[in-house]
This record gives C-alpha cells, structure tokens and sequence, in this order.
C-alpha cells in the first residue's frame, strides 16, 4: 500500500490489473491503509496496540536497537556551526554526494 500511496495508483492497478480504474475493494484498502498509518507513531513506527496487552499486544513488544548513520551525524554537526538564534529560520542542512 506505500507503493500505491507514492505513486497514486490503485492496489488493483499494482497487482496487475488493466485500467487503473478504483475499484470499491481498492477504496477499502486505501481508506483502511490511512487509517492504519494514522495510528503509526512518527517516533518509533509502533502503534498503540503493540503495546498494550488488553488489545493484543505486549508491553514488551520491542527492544531498542543503536545505530549509528554517519550521514545524520554529518548533518548534526554541521547544524552545531548555525549561529546561535538562526535556527527555525529557513536553515536546513541536507547531504550532496561528492562529485568522483
């Protein structure tokens, strides 16, 4: 279904389907999917129900996992170098691949 999010495409149309006409089943599944992510917590990615064990979950559905992205650490230390109050001010900071 995030395929069919990022292109705009039925679930039908993804799985093969001619047409790319939206079907009542791909409006349910889309509809559902949204509901699905609106759920999702924009932290972690876990939803609410993994967690609590009176939905079905368990309170210890996840262990934490360290990782380190040396690209995100670039990006942190160049945000260290903006000035002092010009944060929030238009300054985003992305990564350029270096010309070989």
């Amino acid at each position: 279904m995030d395929l069919c999010a990022a292109y705009r495409i039925p679930h039908s149309q993804l799985m093969g389907a001619a047409g790319g006409r939206w079907t009542a089943l791909d409006r349910e599944k889309a509809l559902a999917f949204a509901a699905y992510r609106r759920d999702v917590c924009e932290g972690c990615g876990t939803r609410p129900q993994e967690w609590d064990p009176d939905q079905g979950g368990d309170r210890h559905a996840y262990v934490s996992q360290t990782h380190r992205c040396p690209g995100c650490e670039l990006i942190d230390m160049e945000n260290e170098q903006v000035p002092q109050g010009a944060e929030g001010r238009g300054v985003k900071i992305g990564l350029l691949a270096r010309p070989r």
